[in-house]
């Protein structure tokens, strides 16, 4: 199952921030496409004090399952600089399609990200990205992490972010749409802030796909709400159009406190026996 940037960057970075002092909050997603649900994502995510650390866990399920199995965990570790987040190392280990695929970034002072493990390699079956456009990027947990902080802090989504997560360069903008009552669905129902998003690649298509196909704008909306038990605005829904998948819609189904982590793959495992 190939996922396009956009829906990559959503499902891998929807997270969710803990209010001062509490335990980490686990937040789950259903994943829909064509009516049907396709992919699970559970979050987790420390945002208070001077760094962050996000977690995140995304696999098939339903449909999706039956067409094509994958399981995929995703971490960030870095610092804050204000409002912005400064990455220190991003990992990414899952399995699709029976094929293992790795990233390792580490990241020097500068910004400058370091690819230190990428499996399988780019050259297989994609575009290289230039050195140019490396530099003063972030990883896209990181770049969830500034949405959803600059929402709790303005009531706002107007922002922008530079992607790199060792394949792929794409440039995000984010513009507030206004407020919107979303009808109950899973998890949440109510006043949600509708945030316009669109994706631009600049790098890094696969080999086969057209370049001009490739770096056409692909636009999505992503509504942000407060959820109990968390204190801070979460992405509550999301839609989009894929090339792949026709219509997509990313629901939450519910929202967790006192859980320390994102349960793995062998978590999980260990859980059935």
């Amino acid at each position: 199952m190939r996922l396009p940037p956009l829906l990559a960057l959503l499902l891998s970075g929807l997270v969710l921030s803990p209010p001062a002092g509490a335990e980490t909050l686990l937040a789950r997603y259903e994943v829909q496409a064509g009516g049907f649900a396709v992919l699970r994502v559970e979050a987790a995510f420390e945002l208070d004090g001077p760094r962050y650390r996000v977690r995140a866990r995304l696999r098939t399920a339903g449909l999706g399952g039956l067409l094509s199995s994958g399981d995929q965990m995703t971490s960030v570790e870095g610092t804050w600089r204000g409002a912005e987040p400064v990455p220190d190392r991003y990992r990414m280990d899952g399995n699709w399609r029976g094929g293992r695929r790795r990233v390792a970034i580490d990241y020097a002072p500068g910004g400058l990200p370091l690819l230190r493990q990428i499996e399988p390699p780019n050259e297989a079956d994609r575009e290289a990205v230039p050195e140019a456009l490396l530099r003063d990027t972030m990883d896209v947990l990181s770049a969830l992490a500034k949405l959803t902080r600059l929402v709790a802090l303005t009531g706002r989504c107007d922002t922008a972010a530079a992607v790199y997560d060792g394949r792929r360069r794409v440039d995000y903008q984010v513009r507030t749409e206004g407020l919107e009552r979303l009808p109950r669905e899973g998890g949440f129902g109510g006043e949600a802030l509708r945030c316009g998003v669109e994706s631009r690649l600049l790098a890094g298509h696969r080999g086969d796909q057209d370049p001009v196909e490739a770096r056409q704008p692909l636009p999505a909306t992503a509504w942000m709400a407060t959820v109990a038990p968390a204190r801070q605005p979460l992405p509550v829904r999301v839609e989009l159009a894929s090339r792949w998948f026709g219509s997509v819609r990313v629901v939450l189904l519910g929202v967790e406190a006192g859980v320390a982590s994102v349960p793995s793959g062998q978590d999980t495992a260990q859980q059935r026996r």
